[in-house]
């Protein structure tokens, strides 16, 4: 599924038989990242539902004015299947790059992000976790108050810091060069993350990945991380960057994921715009579209 203003030159890019494949839906946007602005996908007593939150791109930075209608469009031109139903959220901001899911209670999420004044306020954190837990069927919440990437507009969202790669593993960003801005926000995030138990109550396996070399643009530092990483059936897409630490990131995650197959795609392009792979995608279960 692709959202675009232009079907017609995005199938330029494709073959006839690749174009099979496709669903393009024209609908106007104001950005590229539909991982943020798009429907999060649940099953509510086994059967399909969509969760459709409130989007004002991270807190008021940005218009959002059309992101924040694209999933009812798509709901509403049928592009979801007729087994799917939708629940509107709207009312609640919620990005789904500020949160993270092992699928069997357990959530991971930033304070900075979630507790952000210009989200939610005046919910308190405790009114959000009760919320989360009840509308996501969650057991706990695991809140990390430390970590951040330099020249990120999310305000600390977790799919750039620590990712929960099954119920007992966590991936996440580690600095070693005590001269980086990141070194002591970045150890701290990763002291939090052993503190952490597992609904077995056992503390979870820890994979570091590397930082990523420092890319700019226009002087300005941007927010490469191997932590936007995207999971899917058979293989996990991990961002390259052009550097040496693409391939340690790389063999890392093979840690994590033994039974995929890990490649890498290149996200330069991406990370001009201030995100990267898992930001500007969204997955859904099959029989979801």
């Amino acid at each position: 599924l692709i959202v675009c203003d232009n079907a017609t030159e995005i199938k330029k890019h494709f073959t006839l038989a690749e174009q099979k494949n496709l669903i393009l839906a024209e609908i106007e946007s104001n950005d590229t990242w539909a991982r943020d602005h798009g429907a999060i996908s649940v099953f509510i007593d086994g059967k399909p539902a969509i969760y459709d939150f409130g989007f004002n791109a991270w807190g008021l930075k940005f218009a959002s004015n059309y992101d924040n209608q694209i999933t009812q469009k798509l709901f509403a031109e049928g592009v979801f299947a007729k087994e799917v139903k939708y629940h509107n959220h709207l009312n609640f901001i919620l990005e789904g790059g500020a949160i993270e899911s092992d699928g069997e209670g357990t959530l991971l999420t930033t304070s900075k992000c979630l507790l952000a004044p210009n989200r939610n306020q005046p919910l308190t954190k405790e009114e959000i976790e009760q919320y989360l837990k009840k509308i996501f069927g969650l057991e706990q919440v695991l809140w990390l108050n430390h970590g951040y990437l330099s020249g990120d507009d999310t305000d600390n969202h977790i799919d750039t810091l620590a990712r929960l790669c099954s119920n007992d593993t966590i991936a996440y960003i580690q600095c070693k060069d005590e001269k980086d801005e990141h070194y002591v926000e970045l150890k701290k995030m990763e002291e939090e993350l052993a503190s952490f138990r597992t609904l077995k109550d056992k503390p979870y396996n820890l994979i570091p990945l590397p930082m990523a070399d420092a890319v700019y643009e226009d002087d300005y530092r941007l927010p490469a991380t191997y932590a936007n990483f995207l999971i899917m059936d058979k293989v996990v897409l991990v961002p390259t960057y052009n550097s040496n630490k693409d391939s340690v990131a790389m063999k890392q995650l093979e840690k994590a994921f033994p039974n995929r197959e890990i490649i890498g795609i290149d996200c330069r392009t991406l990370i001009k715009q201030h995100g990267s792979l898992h930001c500007i995608t969204m997955q859904y279960p099959k029989g979801f579209l």
